[in-house]
């Protein structure tokens, strides 16, 4: 396995025009030291995805050119034609069942520090850390053999869900897909060993009882195999693997952080949805 190498999609401080994006990597081991804030831009790992493209070059963001960490905000590491997760894939329990995918809204995608909205009638809502692919090419029909070379990496996911339209909507759409329901970032870390990896949340300072990417029923390659045995994922596709470990219900004025070992951690606050009383 070659050496991880992180990938982000960011957004230059300023100056910055509306919806400008850029790509930038980074092959530090140590996150927080000077290389590891200090970042080269790079052309887009999506080719053939015209959402992932990058904005065209301009001063001091062409690739090869050296950017620190202070000059751009992330955003969510793609623009995902589709986001998927797998229920009930927790140890050898959902294992036993027949496995189950459902589809959540890619509007319902926010980066870094964005604000996780919660409507009035939303209910009991639990943030859900997972282990989530990013895909890197168009795939259809992959085995077990060559499930890995459609994965461009890993990054977080929160899965955010109101448990209770979960109940009611058998479908989990309402539950899942609202706006800004599935945070991801803060990048994408190539060449991960993700077989037994730590996932864990901590909710406003307190750290909840973590688990492990062993324990979920059904592993990477064969969540990749069985989706596209009935579909085509494409670059920037995100799939969320499967949450194994504590959470708490979150409100407005809350704070969420979802970890990852070997990726890193993903904040987002929590408030009341602004949409709310609006004609949006």
């Amino acid at each position: 396995m070659t050496a991880p190498l992180r990938l982000a999609r960011v957004r230059p401080v300023s100056p910055a025009a509306p919806g400008e994006q850029f790509f930038v990597a980074n092959s530090a081991a140590d996150f927080a030291s000077d290389a590891g804030t200090t970042w080269t831009v790079v052309d887009t790992p999506f080719p053939g995805s015209p959402a992932n493209a990058a904005s065209p070059a301009r001063a001091g963001w062409t690739p090869g050119d050296s950017v620190h960490q202070r000059s751009f905000e992330f955003l969510a590491p793609s623009v995902p034609a589709n986001v998927l997760g797998m229920a009930h894939n927790t140890g050898e329990a959902g294992r036993a069942l027949p496995r189950q995918a459902f589809h959540k809204a890619a509007t319902s995608v926010i980066g870094p520090g964005d604000a996780i909205e919660l409507a009035s009638d939303a209910g009991h809502v639990d943030p859900e850390a997972e282990l989530a692919i990013v895909i890197g090419r168009k795939a259809r029909g992959l085995t077990p053999d060559t499930a890995r070379s459609a994965v461009l990496g890993f990054t977080i996911g929160n899965d955010v869900t109101s448990r209770d339209l979960q109940k009611s909507d058998e479908l989990w759409t309402s539950a899942k897909s609202q706006d800004t329901f599935t945070p991801a970032g803060p990048w994408i870390v190539t060449s991960l060993d993700v077989a037994d990896l730590a996932i864990g949340i901590v909710h406003n300072g307190t750290v909840l009882a973590p688990a492990s990417s062993a324990d979920l029923g059904w592993n990477v390659d064969e969540i990749l195999v069985y989706l596209t045995s009935f579909m085509t994922l494409h670059p920037g596709d995100l799939v969320l693997t499967g949450f194994p470990a504590e959470c708490a219900p979150i409100g407005p004025g809350d704070t969420v952080t979802c970890r990852v070992e070997g990726i890193g951690e993903l904040t987002n606050p929590v408030k009341a949805a602004s949409w709310e009383g609006s004609a949006a």
